[in-house]
């Protein structure tokens, strides 16, 4: 089953190699003291991307993810979604 987003809680992911497509903002959580993002792809697939989450004004700002955290937010991850309604 696929979530209904709204305009807002939609972005456009642009990848270095020239593809682009919409994702869905599932939610934003707190790792050791910094705030990440988890993004639905909403092109039928199941996958999900993580990225830190940066406030800035009205807006926001994703930022890349070292190899090493990004372990430590995909367990985070991974445990808020098993975690029961």
């Amino acid at each position: 089953m696929t979530e209904q987003y709204s305009e807002d809680q939609i972005i456009t992911l642009d990848f270095d190699d020239g593809a682009s497509f919409d994702c869905g903002i599932m939610g934003i959580f707190d790792v050791e003291g910094k705030d990440y993002i988890a993004l639905e792809a909403l092109d039928g697939s199941e996958d999900v991307y993580l990225y830190g989450y940066q406030p800035v004004g009205d807006d926001f700002e994703l930022l890349d993810i070292d190899e090493e955290t990004f372990e430590k937010v995909a367990a985070e991850f991974e445990s808020l979604m098993d975690e029961p309604l």
